[in-house]
């Protein structure tokens, strides 16, 4: 697939899972009353991102192992 090692791999695994939505959170704040819901769906985008990291911490090292881990099997 690509030529990174496996940490780098990783890393853009989870780099391309997150958006970083806390970045816009203060933006979101500052809209008007008329779009007071929008902090709440910036919110809900940062939990259901912090849920899939969660879940990847699982996955990741499955689908891409460790070179280590590989010989010790």
């Amino acid at each position: 697939m690509t030529r990174l090692d496996t940490t780098s791999t990783r890393a853009v695994m989870f780099s391309v899972a997150t958006r970083n939505s806390l970045v816009v959170l203060p933006l979101a704040l500052a809209l008007p009353d008329a779009l007071a819901i929008t902090p709440l769906a910036v919110v809900t985008q940062t939990l259901v991102e912090l849920i899939a990291m969660v879940i990847l911490v699982r996955i990741v090292p499955a689908v891409v192992p460790s070179k280590m881990a590989v010989l010790w099997m």
